[in-house]
C-alpha cells in the first residue's frame, strides 16, 4: 500500500483513539507489559497515548508516530504525567536513531502495519542499550486453525480498509530477527501476544 494512502487511513482513526482515552478497554491488557518498561524508553505508533498511564518510574518517554492526527491527541494529554514525554512526527521504518540510545522499546497493536517487521526489529536491536528491552503487546494469528483460516480470509480486505494485517505470527518475526526472545505468552486463544526480548 502507498505510504501516504496508509498515514490517511489512521488519521481517520485518530478521532476514535482519542475517545479510547477516558475509557480504553485494552486498559487491562496495556497494564501487564507497560510497567515493566525502564529508564529512557522509545514508543513506536505511540497513536493518541493510550500507554501513558501505564508507564511506571521511567526517566523520560519519546513517542514516534506518522499521523499527526494520532500525535495531535496524544499531546494534549502529555502534561498530566510525572515523567517528560516528547513526541515525534516521524516514520519508524525510516527514522533513524544513534545505537545504543534507549533502555527500553515499547510497541503494542503496531506490527500488524509494517512493510517489513523483521527489518523493524532489527532497528530495534541497534537502537536499544545492551542491557535494554525490547517490550511488545501485538495481535496476529491465533492458535485455532480454524480462526486462522478466517484472519487469513478476511486480511486482504481488513489491510485495505483499516490498514492493519490481522494473520502475521508475531513470534516468528521476533526468531527470524536479531533479537533474542525472552518470554512470550499469548492470551484470547493466542490472538493477543505479549513478548519480552533483549537487544
Amino acid at each position: 500500500m502507498d505510504k501516504n494512502k496508509h498515514i490517511k487511513i489512521f488519521e481517520k482513526q485518530a478521532k476514535g483513539y482519542e475517545k479510547l482515552q477516558q475509557k480504553d478497554p485494552t486498559a487491562r491488557f496495556r497494564k501487564k507489559l507497560i510497567p515493566d518498561a525502564k529508564g529512557k524508553v522509545l514508543e513506536v505508533a505511540v497513536g493518541t497515548g493510550l500507554n501513558f498511564p501505564h508507564y511506571v518510574g521511567i526517566s523520560e518517554l519519546n513517542g514516534i508516530d506518522f499521523s499527526k492526527e494520532m500525535l495531535k491527541a496524544a499531546r494534549n494529554t502529555s502534561d498530566q504525567f510525572p515523567f517528560p514525554i516528547y513526541l515525534e512526527e516521524a516514520d519508524v521504518e525510516t527514522v533513524e536513531y544513534e545505537e545504543n540510545t534507549f533502555d527500553t522499546i515499547v510497541s503494542t497493536l503496531s506490527f500488524c502495519s509494517y512493510e517489513s517487521p523483521v527489518e523493524l526489529l532489527n532497528r530495534f536491536q541497534k537502537w536499544c542499550k545492551p542491557n535494554g528491552r525490547i517490550l511488545m503487546m501485538e495481535h496476529g494469528i491465533c492458535k485455532s486453525s480454524a480462526l486462522g483460516w478466517v484472519q487469513k480470509k478476511i486480511d486482504p480486505i481488513a489491510y485495505k480498509m483499516i490498514g492493519c494485517h490481522q494473520d502475521r505470527d508475531i513470534t516468528r518475526f521476533v526468531n527470524e530477527s536479531n533479537l533474542q526472545l525472552e518470554k512470550v505468552e499469548r492470551k484470547l486463544n493466542g490472538f493477543l501476544y505479549y513478548i519480552w526480548a533483549r537487544p
